[in-house]
């Protein structure tokens, strides 16, 4: 287990861990230590609004931050992947030739425009979070990503046999890591919904229509999921869900 935990947080983060031999042993329960790494974030994520409340922060600088945070701790990968997946859609082409695409290491034109529009976006999103209730739901979207993510993993369709996703899907023991999981996805739902019954029920519901968007566009226009589709995937829950948890807030103070 430890191993595993350790194999994900060096593929996925750049927080330090002991290094481990590359091998499938080492990798077997490593999807069920994903969604931690999303908890160091969403951990950091919230101590930052703090700091933000006692500093008096302008709002620019709180969501620009928090945008930070994310991308220090994972390094980027789930934005490669965003970049990836966004050039090989904008081609139009078919399965095999999106594929192709998402190979090449060079960033292309419409994937630098959506990632400058997503990096806007989620800064405006981050900025709008005021009290401590909100950053934490905002929090648990990045351990619920992942959670969601893991058992895409495992439980979706490859679009292709190999693969930096697939080093981390063949070896795992795919009972115990869909059990794991779905637990942690049940208990962060229940708890963002405890928090906040109007915006932590609508931030669940919209993790799971992006969920479902997901895997319908996945094997539409790819043919199942590959570890840039899965990173994708990932950062739209992390700006879809916060938007919806934000406007939900916002629809209920209107309404009272």
């Amino acid at each position: 287990m430890l191993r595993s935990l350790a194999s994900a947080f060096l593929m996925y983060s750049r927080i330090p861990m002991p290094k481990v031999e590359w091998k499938e042993e080492n990798r077997r329960y490593a999807l069920c230590s994903f969604p931690l790494i999303g908890a160091v974030i969403g951990a950091l994520f919230c101590l930052w609004y703090k700091v933000c409340g006692i500093l008096q922060l302008n709002a620019v600088m709180k969501g620009a931050v928090a945008v930070f945070i994310s991308i220090a701790v994972t390094g980027g990968i789930h934005l490669d992947g965003f970049c990836d997946v966004s050039d090989a859609r904008a081609s139009w082409g078919d399965k095999e030739k999106k594929l192709t695409i998402m190979k090449d290491s060079h960033i292309g034109a419409f994937a630098a425009i959506k990632l400058c529009v997503y990096l806007i976006m989620q800064t405006a999103v981050f900025s709008q979070i005021c009290n401590a209730k909100t950053a934490v739901l905002c929090g648990l979207c990045f351990v619920l990503s992942r959670t969601l993510s893991g058992l895409a993993a495992v439980t979706f369709k490859a679009a292709k046999s190999d693969g930096t996703l697939q080093s981390f899907v063949k070896p795992s023991h795919k009972r115990i890591t869909v059990t794991v999981l779905m637990i942690l996805a049940v208990t962060v739902c229940i708890a963002m919904a405890v928090i906040s019954p109007l915006c932590g029920v609508s931030g669940v519901i919209a993790a799971f229509l992006v969920f479902l968007y997901y895997r319908h566009m996945a094997y539409k226009e790819f043919g199942g999921i590959t570890g840039d589709i899965a990173g994708w995937f990932l950062q739209l829950e992390e700006l879809i869900v916060p938007l919806t948890i934000v406007i939900a807030e916002r629809i209920g103070e209107v309404c009272l």
